[in-house]
């Protein structure tokens, strides 16, 4: 009982680490008789720890009875899209590869993922998106750069 505890404290205190994403809008591309059409879903979040940098992600989402319910499982197919929307401001030394964002794509062990990455030697960071499973994950990815300004020197751990 008292490693379920741990364990579900460890997960809360992780959650803040990633950001969270808000919906943007979406399309439907499928009609289902019953429960939500299948859609292509647009959400945005800000880098966490990078002050001036917002990403897009488009997505797949399935609809249905099981994709109302949240039982389906949504194909790997994901875009991202990460641009300056403001004056950027570091507001920690970044790791060299970090999560940033994670939203769960099946009730069960499958999540589509964004990582940045830092470029140091072109002082630009790199926003990679895929999605994993626990056995077989899907090799389907995007990536996006944003070079930051001469004055923001990138500054890794």
């Amino acid at each position: 009982m008292k490693i379920f505890l741990l364990g579900a404290l460890g997960a809360a205190l992780a959650l803040p680490l990633c950001a969270q994403a808000e919906t943007v809008g979406a399309v439907d591309t499928a009609f289902k008789l019953i429960g939500r059409n299948h859609q292509v879903v647009v959400e945005v979040f800000d880098d966490p720890k990078v002050k001036g940098v917002s990403c897009y992600v488009s997505r797949a989402r399935t609809g249905g009875i099981k994709g109302t319910l949240g039982l389906a499982e949504d194909t790997a197919d994901a875009a991202v899209a990460c641009r300056q929307v403001g004056e950027i401001t570091l507001l920690e030394p970044l790791d060299k590869q970090e999560e940033v964002f994670s939203e769960r794509a099946s009730i069960l062990f499958k999540k589509v993922r964004i990582v940045r990455m830092a470029d140091a030697r072109r002082n630009t960071l790199v926003y990679l998106v895929y999605s994993d499973k626990l056995i077989d994950g899907s090799p389907q990815n995007n990536v996006t750069a944003v070079p930051l300004p001469a004055s923001v020197p990138l500054k890794l751990r």
